[in-house]
């Protein structure tokens, strides 16, 4: 028996449930953007109150070109540039190590691995990101550490270099997932025409690959060195607590975070110019992860190349 066609009623029954259920999808994905939105501008608007509080106090001028951070003794100072310092180095180690062998990871799994070999590298991989850093900065005090103190004998126990290593590794999985994303997207035609030309694999990949996807390689170390920046736990634990202005990785530094988790423990009473800094910092670490996400962004839009055909 062929189906009764749909009477008018019927008809408009079904559009205005179907519109109905196509609202309120529009509704639940407009309020889960909206969530992240009203997150960022409330962290900024609580950053921004408690930091104007502690800028009444201090000056612009002490905070930023200060050389000397003691909020926490006697005789106060109050100068970022030995935390910056810190951050800096123990970032820079992380990107000389995550950097080279994120690349030499996302050039093996795009052009050398076979499909059994790349299924076992992958979840390795995405094994190192799910890692909770509280047992990276462990792994980097009780292991690595007293290794390194094998070959280098005037290794102090907390240093920036260990944690600057083991921040390498774990942000290794970024640089390498996204590099590879980037190789993805050079178009074959270019590869097979440098292979037309008579180039070998190792020229077609450093010479017509990795300039194609130099946009997406750049964005990839800089949103990983904006990770570095931020993680806590991995410095807290190995780095130490002694802010500095040195350049030497075998020193303890403090950063950023680590000072924040100090202050956050619970010791400094609440509401006081020592309480009031971790929002100071809060604000100037949140300041330098936008810049670096803007720089990415920036990189991407600039340097990114469209090919056709």
């Amino acid at each position: 028996m062929s189906e009764s066609p749909r009477t008018p009623l019927r008809q408009s029954t079904f559009f205005f449930g179907k519109k109905l259920r196509n609202d309120l999808m529009h509704f639940l994905l407009f309020l889960c953007a909206s969530v992240s939105i009203a997150t960022t501008a409330l962290t900024i608007i609580v950053l921004a109150y408690e930091a104007i509080g502690f800028f009444e106090e201090v000056s612009l001028g002490e905070f930023f070109l200060g050389t000397e951070w003691t909020p926490l003794f006697y005789k106060k100072s109050f100068g970022i540039l030995p935390l910056l310092c810190g951050t800096f180095l123990v970032s820079f180690i992380a990107l000389v190590v995550a950097i080279p062998l994120g690349l030499i990871t996302a050039i093996y799994l795009s052009e050398f691995a076979r499909p059994w070999e790349r299924d076992i590298l992958k979840p390795l991989l995405e094994i190192l990101a799910g890692i909770p850093t509280v047992v990276y900065g462990y792994f980097a005090f009780l292991f690595v550490t007293p290794l390194l103190r094998t070959v280098i004998p005037s290794l102090s126990g907390f240093n920036a270099l260990s944690p600057g290593i083991v921040m390498g590794v774990m942000i290794l999985p970024m640089v390498a997932s996204l590099s590879e994303d980037a190789l993805y997207t050079v178009p074959k035609s270019l590869k097979e025409g440098a292979y037309a030309l008579g180039s070998r694999k190792l020229q077609v990949i450093f010479r017509v690959q990795i300039p194609s996807a130099l946009a997406g390689i750049l964005v990839s170390c800089v949103l990983a060195m904006s990770r570095a920046m931020g993680e806590t736990m991995i410095v807290t634990i190995a780095a130490g607590q002694q802010p500095r202005m040195t350049l030497n990785p075998f020193e303890p530094v403090e950063t950023i975070t680590a000072f924040i988790v100090q202050v956050s423990l619970g010791d400094t009473p609440h509401g006081t110019l020592e309480y009031k800094t971790i929002f100071a910092l809060g604000g100037a670490l949140f300041v330098l992860t936008y810049f670096l996400n803007g720089i990415s962004l920036w990189i991407r839009g600039r340097f990114q190349q469209v090919y056709r055909g």
